[in-house]
């Protein structure tokens, strides 16, 4: 028993002192090489997960909110500068981006269990889901939005009166871009609230 103990702290003593067999430098240089490829190969899986061919990977997406989106501004226009789904969905800083990517995991328990597999399902589902993102949008004060717009930007005498009033007026009321832009780049969900 005496000897058990007394070998138990040995066990972990290798992880304390540097190896017998191979240099400081060695270990250092093999770690920072490890970081550097699970630093490339998690940045390379985030940013993989960030591309339009990939959200739309999933029939739920591609038959459904695609097709809608396909017909806005933000897939077609006359610059031909086009928002894809992450623009809208994923913030770009990092910090944001891995919380939303963390969030994003009750979608592949969607996936899963097939809550949106078919047409029905996901009209059924719509509304909640829509107003999901729609609070997420309002709490980081529609922070994707914002990557390409800005009120203080915008010119209101290039605006048509009726965007320029509600320009206007969103600046007075610190409104952010989703508490008017509902529907924007998809159809508005059955249901809703006229004030929504």
């Amino acid at each position: 028993m005496n000897d058990k103990n007394q070998d138990s702290p040995r066990a972990f003593d290798w992880l304390r002192r540097p190896s017998a067999k191979y240099s400081v430098f060695t270990l250092l240089a093999i770690g920072i090489a490890a970081g550097i490829l699970f630093w490339g190969g998690f940045h390379t899986v985030v940013e993989a997960t960030n591309t339009e061919q990939f959200c739309i990977s999933c029939h739920e997406m591609e038959k459904n909110v695609y097709v809608e989106y396909k017909e806005t501004i933000h897939y077609t226009n006359r610059t031909g500068v086009r928002a894809v789904c992450a623009d809208c969905h994923v913030p770009k800083e990092w910090g944001p981006k891995m919380v939303r990517k963390i969030l994003a995991t009750r979608e592949l328990y969607g996936k899963a269990v097939g809550s949106i597999d078919t047409r029905e399902k996901f009209e059924a589902k719509r509304l909640v889901l829509a107003e999901r993102e729609w609070a997420r949008m309002k709490a980081n004060n529609s922070l994707e939005c914002r990557n390409c717009h800005s009120l203080e930007s915008m010119d209101p005498e290039k605006q048509k009166q009726r965007a320029k009033r509600a320009h206007l007026l969103a600046v007075k009321n610190n409104e952010t871009c989703i508490d008017c832009h509902k529907g924007i780049a998809h159809h508005k969900p059955a249901g809703m609230k006229e004030d929504e």
